[in-house]
């Protein structure tokens, strides 16, 4: 799939599906396929370009254009998780390669790297991608073949100079691997900043309503790194199920909406609980005083995401007692759903999380901000 553009906003192009519907039936609404095999022609080919549904699905066609459209990228790919869409990029690397990642990470992700992306021969190193200086003192030019990013990074939100690190890496032959699950192709466009791929966890904000697993990834370009990795995913079959990518169109066309609510609670929270004497630090990328800020108003437009996480004055007990007194927040793990939700992260996490053990991450959703700022203050300890 090569990427047309639409002459339309990303508010237009989501609410349309970029014009998706059924063609056969003229539904508003594009059809499910649940075959699972296709019909070969007279002459042994594949007239319609499917073959088996391991490595694609016509379901999945809408939501690979409408990510391609909004990243502006040259093609993307479906998986049947956010973990199956990064971990598809490592195993497009060969065993020997040098990869850059941040110390401050999704978790599992970190995890991953750590514990089994070692076991293929794959050299990791953990930095703070926060300095740019950090990523030119570790970078090996000719080994080094991937920097991968996460900003903003998870549980701190800590900001990554997109184009200031894609700009070292290109000149030492690496490529750069952005997740972008939080910033959404809506505040920030990787691939415009000069990275090869971005990675979606479409569970997250793209979905956004907390009922379907998926993850996403869109190329700049149609690289030989990009061939393996597609070929991961061929091989492999980490695919969502055409349900489920149904469902996912469903949520994205109206992501415009629901991350602008997001984005606009999570700022009105962070400035609020910034000034109370409980909260030892709020960690929000729209604050002024925020270590990324000015990176973050360079790289993000129309809003600073709506993901925050708060620090409590009086430690770990303090947090936990927060996040079991509140009544809209859930006690959920995952984010970007229309719900709100809050966790005490390093329980998570565990002992090797460099997450601090005061630390709540909050999860801003669509309700009302004042309503969710008033849960909050009721549920701190007096």
């Amino acid at each position: 799939m090569t990427h047309k553009s639409s002459p339309y906003s990303a508010a237009t192009a989501l609410a349309q599906a970029l014009g998706a519907h059924d063609h056969e039936s003229q539904g508003v609404v594009p059809a499910i396929h649940i075959a699972t095999t296709y019909i070969r022609g007279a002459d042994n080919s594949y007239p319609t370009g499917n073959v088996y549904s391991r490595a694609d699905n016509p379901s999945y066609k809408p939501v690979e254009a409408l990510l391609c459209e909004l990243e502006q990228g040259h093609e993307a790919l479906l998986f049947s998780s956010g973990m199956a869409a990064a971990t598809a990029v490592f195993q497009g690397l060969q065993p020997g390669d040098h990869v850059l990642a941040p110390q401050v990470m999704y978790w599992a992700l970190r995890n991953w790297l750590l514990n089994y992306a070692t076991r293929w021969g794959l050299v990791i190193d953990l930095i703070d991608m926060t300095d740019v200086s950090a990523v030119e003192r570790h970078i090996r030019p000719g080994e080094t073949k991937l920097v991968w990013l996460e900003t903003p990074g998870n549980p701190l939100w800590t900001i990554s100079d997109i184009a200031a690190i894609a700009q070292v890496a290109k000149a030492a032959g690496a490529w750069v691997a952005v997740d972008s699950t939080c910033a959404t192709p809506l505040l920030t466009q990787p691939l415009k900043l000069g990275a090869d791929i971005v990675m979606h966890s479409a569970t997250k904000y793209l979905n956004g309503h907390s009922d379907v697993i998926a993850g996403a990834l869109v190329s700049a370009d149609d690289s030989e790194f990009w061939q393996r990795i597609r070929a991961v995913r061929s091989q492999g079959g980490a695919v969502p199920s055409p349900h489920d990518a149904s469902t996912l169109l469903r949520g994205m066309r109206t992501m415009h909406l629901r991350v602008r609510e997001a984005c606009t609670n999570a700022q009105f929270i962070a400035e609020q609980l910034s000034q109370h004497p409980a909260v030892l630090a709020v960690l929000y990328p729209g604050l002024a005083s925020d270590p990324g800020h000015s990176v973050a108003k360079q790289q993000m437009h129309g809003g600073f995401g709506g993901m925050l996480s708060i620090r409590m004055r009086a430690g770990e007990q303090a947090a936990i007692h927060v996040a079991a007194h509140t009544k809209l927040w859930k006690r959920a793990t995952s984010l970007g759903g229309v719900e709100s939700l809050i966790e005490h992260r390093a329980s998570v996490e565990g002992p090797s999380s460099p997450c601090p053990a005061d630390l709540l991450r909050l999860s801003a959703g669509i309700e009302d901000k004042d309503e969710l700022l008033a849960d909050l203050l009721q549920a701190f300890p007096s």
